[in-house]
């Protein structure tokens, strides 16, 4: 099947995606020294507003940093996601996290690289079309494997694999939930959280 085309606008990806440090030095040495990541671009803001860092991530796209001097402190769950093993949610107009895209055939190398250097994360996780939607195991719906950590500030980031060619039949079925679904949807979680009435 042929990748939809945009007939409105020629995009070419992300140029860059600009979220908020607590300490620059520290995010410096977290996405440089640790993820390897190039410092392209070092910016003073004028009159003492803060600084805007620039990382490349490949492809020309970009992740950067600011830094405010007067910004309020971190708020999971509210301005970013709440933290767990796979990130959870946030608020309306927030970022949620970060997923970076890696080769498939290096993702458990990358796990086992992010876990020489300390870094806290989730196993290989595959992502796929059954009920339970991620697990261990591979199945021949899984269309993405994650691996899901933290920055220093607590931004959730991911390294993602796609594991075949989107879309295919059946990738897009979904009806998209409106604000006024929400109390539908808080059901199904409650539902899924309780435990079988055999085991009350």
């Amino acid at each position: 099947m042929a990748r939809p085309t945009n007939r409105e606008f020629d995009f070419q990806g992300i140029n860059h995606l600009a979220l908020v440090s607590s300490d620059m030095a520290r995010t410096v040495e977290f996405y440089s020294g640790v993820l390897g990541m190039p410092l392209i671009k070092t910016i003073d803001l004028p009159q003492g507003m803060g600084q805007h860092f620039f990382f490349d991530i490949g492809n020309g796209d970009s992740l950067a940093f600011f830094w405010f001097p007067n910004a309020p402190d971190a708020q999971p769950g509210v301005a970013s996601a709440t933290k767990g093993m796979l990130p959870g949610p946030s608020a309306h107009g927030s970022m949620n996290h970060v997923a970076i895209n890696v080769p498939v055939e290096r993702m458990d190398e990358y796990y086992a690289k992010l876990q020489s250097k300390g870094v806290e994360c989730s196993r290989v996780i595959n992502h796929d079309d059954s009920p339970m939607q991620a697990s261990l195991e591979k199945t021949p719906t899984t269309f993405v494997q994650s691996i899901y950590f933290y920055d220093p500030d607590g931004i959730a980031l991911e390294f993602a694999a796609w594991t075949r060619e989107l879309p295919q039949d059946g990738d897009v079925k979904h009806k998209p939930a409106k604000a006024t679904d929400k109390a539908r949807f808080r059901e199904m979680i409650r539902a899924f959280s309780e435990p079988p009435s055999s085991a009350r």
